[in-house]
């Protein structure tokens, strides 16, 4: 049916426009002034390389194989390029659609030789039939309501929040690597230390072993220092075991099968970063995962706007250039001889309830992305938290640790001393000697802790990353 297109553009030069660009989402949470346990002496916020402020080169090479070669960046990625490429699908419908089309139609009337085509006098030519046509058409649909510009506007917040989700990814995958290379070696310095204390214990053994062959110690004190001995050998077959699965990890996390990584570090050579965790309220705009909930809320408002458009009418458009002839020659002359104008107003009347519930949906979506929102902030302030705690913890733990160390290596030097000159009994050498072995045991596991939480407080924070900065980071695909 064809319709005057002047009267309805008039109609809808008239109408406006019910929404303009997507609101900033307001999470409504009151976030706190400042940090339960702030760092004290701490003044450089995390930049975008923070894992090289520990100070290894080698961990610097691995994050930088994990960024090229890791499969849950790559997929983040991938899903990013899905998100841009429905973003144009979406955006298509705010400009107009240029269709081209030409046809050739060639027909031939068959039969018996004394068929109708025969009773006619036909000739061959007669019975033949062509015809040749062209097309140019314009079709555009009016943005009454703004529905498509409400719909073109969420993909493009939803290519904003993909853009968060592969910088969150990036930054998860960067702390794991870190995190399990710092597990890598601190379980190989606990191998080295569970090592020197077999030697002592072996040492002491032969000592034991001695003074009962010749009738200094009776057999309860051999036994006793066998018994130790032994559980220091099987310590060492336990964290070997430790130590390769979490290579495996490590490995896993690059991308890599783990015949391919090699791991040369030491874990004293590590050094402990100073952290400032700015205030709470910059976590907003540091977080790729609050920002990433944040672009997804607001992507939900378009979505609210495009189903209650779906409830109001529709003015398509349609301006059109044709031709046909006979002959291709004729039609190449003048290809498009006349014009054709359309309009088309269509609106809802019955359809079973379907675009309210979708409207409906729409508006119940949008609450959930609104407390997925608000939960994002509040697991975020909670990370920082945790990790402030942690570090706060570790460093007065290790304080005193390091001077339970230095302690019981006096002590144990002082009971093997006096158990060789005969003056005390073997009980003494072997709980100097327990107390010496998990003292160092672990020293080197608050260590760990205090250097994992830098990596959980780097995490935290967002990494070097800030809103505004670039969906890739300066990154390229």
């Amino acid at each position: 049916m064809r319709r005057k297109p002047l009267a309805l553009l008039g109609l809808y030069l008239l109408l406006p426009a019910c929404s303009g660009p997507l609101p900033q989402p307001d999470s409504g949470l009151a976030i706190p002034g400042q940090w339960q346990h702030p760092p004290a002496t701490a003044t450089a916020m995390p930049d975008a390389d923070w894992w090289r402020s520990f100070g290894s080169e080698e961990l610097d090479r691995l994050i930088e194989r994990a960024h090229t070669s890791s499969h849950d960046i790559a997929a983040a990625l991938a899903r990013l390029r899905q998100a841009r490429a429905t973003a144009t699908v979406e955006g298509a419908p705010v400009l107009p659609e240029l269709n081209g089309e030409a046809n050739a139609n060639h027909d031939r009337l068959i039969g018996s030789t004394d068929g109708y085509s025969n009773e006619l006098g036909a000739t061959e030519e007669d019975r033949r039939m062509d015809h040749f046509d062209t097309l140019l058409s314009v079709s555009y649909e009016l943005d009454l309501w703004s529905a498509n510009r409400s719909r073109r506007a969420a993909a493009r917040k939803r290519v904003e929040a993909s853009e968060r989700d592969r910088a969150a990814v990036e930054l998860t995958v960067t702390a794991s690597v870190a995190g399990t290379y710092l597990q890598v070696l601190a379980l190989r310095e606990q191998i080295r230390i569970a090592r020197l204390n077999l030697s002592n214990a072996e040492q002491v053994l032969k000592l034991v072993e001695a003074r009962h062959a010749a009738g200094a110690s009776h057999a309860l004190e051999l036994a006793q220092q066998r018994s130790l001995t032994a559980n220091q050998r099987w310590q060492i077959p336990r964290l070997e075991q430790e130590e390769r699965e979490a290579t495996i990890v490590l490995a896993t996390l690059l991308g890599v099968p783990v015949q391919q990584l090699r791991i040369r570090g030491e874990f004293g050579a590590l050094r402990a970063p100073d952290i400032r965790a700015g205030l709470p309220g910059e976590l907003l705009v540091r977080r790729p995962d609050i920002a990433r909930a944040e672009a997804e809320l607001a992507a939900a408002e378009g979505d609210v706007r495009v189903a209650r458009a779906a409830l109001l009418p529709t003015l398509d458009l349609e301006i059109g250039l044709g031709g046909g002839a006979e002959r291709a020659s004729v039609l190449a002359d003048n290809p498009f001889p006349f014009l054709v104008l359309e309009a088309g107003l269509s609106a809802p009347i019955f359809n079973a309830g379907r675009l309210r519930a979708e409207r409906e949906q729409a508006l119940a979506k949008q609450e959930e992305l609104l407390h997925d929102y608000r939960r994002a902030i509040v697991d975020g302030l909670a990370d920082v938290e945790k990790a402030l705690n942690a570090l706060a913890g570790t460093e007065r733990q290790l304080h005193w640790q390091r001077e339970e160390l230095e302690q019981a290596r006096q002590s144990f030097a002082l009971a093997e001393i006096r158990y060789r000159a005969g003056a005390d009994t073997l009980l003494d050498s072997l709980e100097a000697q327990r107390t010496l072995f998990q003292a160092q045991d672990q020293e080197i596991q608050l260590r760990l802790a205090r250097l994992q939480a830098s990596v959980s407080l780097f995490k935290a924070l967002g990494g070097g990353w800030q809103s505004g900065s670039g969906g890739d980071d300066g990154r390229s695909e």
